[in-house]
């Protein structure tokens, strides 16, 4: 894997949005994470960065309750969405972030790519796809990385793998990798994935 681009190590908090005009101005070049709560994306993009709080991690799903910006040189910029899937939330705050992301993501004109987290043990759920395909549909690039890796042994975890690129092989622009935040499996690659994505390479 070649050195990284881009020191994510930089990666520092600018702002949440909880409405659309509370959105950073759409210019310079962001990667956005989503997922299904509980599947790691806080986590994976503390690993990501080598911070232990730039993201909010909790045993409570459904933290990420805004859309928060991260700065990183050069006006790139990595954005933490809301956590999807998550039945506790109340439905007017469901419906609310539904509609806020996908208006984000099909409109963002800085908008580079989606790093889409997916626990391997339970990938491409029916949110999952509902995810790809609205990524699918506005031509935006997804990488997707197959979270907590380390819970399967390689041989299983390889074939979750195979199996997943698999079912997307046919879709433009998307790319998977197996990842874990607790071993730093994958977190190189991830970097050099996203530090191209986010250059337009």
């Amino acid at each position: 894997m070649t050195t990284d681009v881009i020191d994510f190590r930089q990666a520092s908090y600018i702002l949440s949005a909880h409405l659309p005009h509370q959105l950073m101005a759409d210019e310079g070049a962001e990667v956005a994470f989503a997922g299904r709560s509980n599947v790691g994306k806080s986590s994976a993009i503390n690993a990501i960065t080598n911070q232990t709080g730039l993201a909010k991690t909790s045993k409570t799903p459904g933290r990420t309750q805004q859309i928060n910006f991260f700065s990183l040189r050069d006006d790139f910029k990595l954005v933490d969405l809301p956590g999807y899937g998550y039945a506790k939330a109340p439905e007017h705050l469901r419906a609310h972030w539904g509609e806020f992301v996908s208006a984000y993501l099909t409109t963002r004109q800085c908008l580079k790519a989606l790093v889409l987290p997916m626990d391997i043990r339970r990938p491409l759920t029916d949110r999952d796809i509902t995810m790809l395909e609205l990524c699918w549909q506005s031509e935006l690039p997804v990488h997707i990385l197959l979270t907590k890796a380390d819970k399967l042994s390689r041989g299983k975890a390889g074939g979750v793998l195979q199996q997943v690129r698999h079912k997307v092989q046919d879709q433009p622009a998307t790319t998977v990798q197996l990842f874990s935040a607790l071993k730093k499996t994958g977190v190189e690659e991830a970097r050099a994935t996203i530090s191209k994505l986010l250059l337009g390479e």
